[in-house]
């Protein structure tokens, strides 16, 4: 330990203050005894490469067949230009601004950044990114409680589950409290009836989990008269590209997932959460705020305007936990965006729409099959007449991904265990739907 400058008594000050009698009851709930592995001894190079490429070959890659997958990680064409870009060595090497007047390159990708999501959100000001939806959506959550100083969260059944997990653990170690409302498929939850002055925020998704899309504007003004805060997530940020932005409907901060933008599905990730808010709220947002200025010439340049404050040890005076941001793949979102334009990224998105509207029809005239009725974007949720888990695969095994059965996230729920979200985006074909129109007739014939 004799790079880690603490004695007995430190430790034992900080075992006190969390409630524990050692280091050893922090790990209390992983279980007991040593993990095995059956590893093969050291093999050679080629040999390993035979042995990855074997698993590799087990699994069934959403680019080779048909993929209607989605639930929160969504497959769109990636340029070759945004991976030659991103490989660039001053880009692919760097890591966080910690000497910003030496990483003007970095500032001004990340400024840029910055500026994209602050206006496809429809927000004043939007920080240097998260490391995800999911934990963008807790320090939205967090953030709202510090402006409220309030302690109690809603969170409406519409939330992707994992941004709810990740929220509900979160706030659990800061004190603070969490309503989750039961998964809502068919978008008939009341969220105005339930905003009440001892709210710190309600947390929203649109498009929803299972695809609804929703006018937010009422909700905002009931949260509002009451001095509660919206919190809107969006998993697919194509969407912004037709759908009105959270921020026109009155939302307060805005946070999302930029992965669909930044690259592949790549088994749900690496993720890039988006943060997005009001200017007033400034100094409570978490993660760090590139500006751009001009040096003592006149010249344009780019600084840290807000830095982390854990950056500069605050520890319990932190905002956040989180200190660094997906720089990376920050950057292959804001090149991705770059290269679509204004123009592009609707056009994007009114094809995304108008194939899932193609995709819905057909399916919704398969006996048994029923699109669960919905204003949706790119997805949608149907009920099948037997387990979802099961139709998938059956679908797997004929070389389509049809779809994610509900269940996968919800197995509590029996009465979601026939529903499925199929997602078509411009990556779906004619010849996709015609696959999982003619496997779905066969499998549930």
């Amino acid at each position: 330990m004799r790079y880690l400058p603490l004695t007995d008594s430190d430790r034992g000050a900080m075992l006190s203050t969390i409630g524990v009698d050692s280091v050893d009851a922090l790990f209390a709930e992983l279980p007991d005894g040593e993990p095995t592995f059956e590893l093969p001894n050291t093999q050679s190079e080629i040999n390993v490469e035979r042995a990855m490429n074997a698993f590799a070959r087990e699994n069934l890659s959403c680019s080779d067949v048909p993929s209607f997958l989605g639930a929160g990680n969504y497959r769109h064409h990636t340029p070759a230009s945004l991976d030659h870009l991103i490989q660039r060595g001053e880009f692919l090497t760097a890591y966080t601004p910690y000497q910003p007047e030496i990483s003007q390159g970095t500032l001004q990708t990340i400024y840029e950044f910055q500026s994209q999501v602050a206006l496809m959100m429809d927000m004043e000001v939007a920080n240097a990114s998260m490391y995800d939806g999911a934990t963008a959506c807790a320090e939205a959550a967090a953030m709202a409680c510090r402006v409220t100083k309030r302690s109690h969260v809603l969170m409406s059944g519409a939330v992707h589950p994992h941004y709810r997990d990740v929220t509900q653990t979160q706030l659990k170690h800061l004190g603070l409290e969490i309503e989750c409302l039961a998964p809502d498929p068919i978008g008939v939850e009341d969220l105005i009836g339930r905003v009440s002055s001892d709210l710190a925020c309600v947390v929203v998704q649109n498009p929803g989990f299972f695809g609804h899309l929703a006018d937010l504007t009422a909700l905002a003004e009931a949260c509002h008269a009451e001095g509660v805060l919206l919190v809107a997530c969006v998993a697919e940020p194509v969407s912004l590209g037709l759908v009105t932005p959270p921020g026109a409907m009155g939302a307060d901060i805005v946070v999302g997932e930029g992965q669909s933008l930044a690259g592949p599905a790549s088994f749900g990730g690496p993720g890039v959460g988006l943060f997005a808010t009001q200017e007033k709220f400034l100094r409570q947002m978490p993660g760090r705020l590139c500006g751009e200025t001009v040096d003592a010439d006149g010249r344009r340049g780019f600084v840290l305007t807000l830095s982390t404050r854990e950056q500069h040890i605050r520890r319990e005076k932190a905002t956040s936990n989180i200190c660094t941001n997906s720089g990376l793949i920050a950057l292959a979102f804001t090149i991705h965006m770059t290269l679509l334009g204004e123009a592009g990224f609707a056009q994007l998105a009114e094809v995304n729409h108008a194939n899932a509207v193609t995709l819905a029809t057909r399916l919704n005239n398969i006996g048994g099959v029923t699109v669960v009725p919905q204003t949706f974007f790119n997805e949608f949720a149907v009920t099948l007449p037997r387990p979802a888990a099961e139709v998938v695969e059956d679908l797997a095994a004929k070389g389509i991904l049809g779809g994610v059965p509900v269940s996968r996230f919800y197995p509590q729920y029996e009465e979601l265990a026939n529903v499925m979200l199929v997602t078509a985006t411009e990556m779906t074909n004619e010849s996709d739907m015609e696959a999982l129109v003619a496997g779905l007739g066969e499998a549930l014939s």
